[in-house]
């Protein structure tokens, strides 16, 4: 597969260590290579501010980079195996995901992301970070939900 930069088209997909991320990283792996575009794998974090009016104390050994990392490295590894971070960029970014994730997808070719969904009653509905880049996306988004979060809504939702 292309590296980052080639002619192919760039995909960025959206990874938080999830079972509908791992499968948003594979589809997106498997559309790179049939499209011959580059791939960017994506972890976000950030530290949130308290909504109870009152800071957390943190940890001074807390690292949400490290941690960032090191799940998008699991990610990796779970849904491509040993040799799937050769054909692909892998970058953490500090930022809220939704907002960090659609910068990164400017000039993209397409956004993939997974969904948690609300549970089956509502399986239209997507997860927050998927409805807001959904809707605000300069690029095509593909959105997949994971095979045992509702068996009758199982796929993709294009945008």
């Amino acid at each position: 597969m292309p590296t980052h930069g080639h002619d192919g088209g760039r995909i960025v997909v959206g990874v938080d260590g999830s079972e509908s991320s791992k499968d948003a990283l594979r589809w997106a792996s498997h559309q790179a290579q049939l499209t011959g575009a580059s791939l960017e794998a994506v972890t976000t974090w950030e530290i949130s501010a308290n909504s109870f009016g009152f800071a957390v104390p943190i940890p001074s050994d807390y690292d949400p980079a490290t941690n960032a990392k090191k799940t998008l490295d699991e990610t990796i590894l779970q849904a491509l195996g040993e040799n799937g971070r050769a054909h692909l960029v892998a970058r953490v970014v500090e930022g809220p995901p939704a907002r960090s994730l659609l910068d990164i997808a400017k000039g993209a070719d397409l956004l993939v992301l997974g969904s948690r969904g609300h549970g089956p009653f509502v399986g239209v509905l997507l997860g927050s970070v998927s409805e807001y880049c959904a809707s605000h996306a300069k690029c095509p988004v593909v959105v997949l939900r994971h095979q045992d979060d509702d068996p009758a809504q199982t796929g993709a939702l294009a945008t």
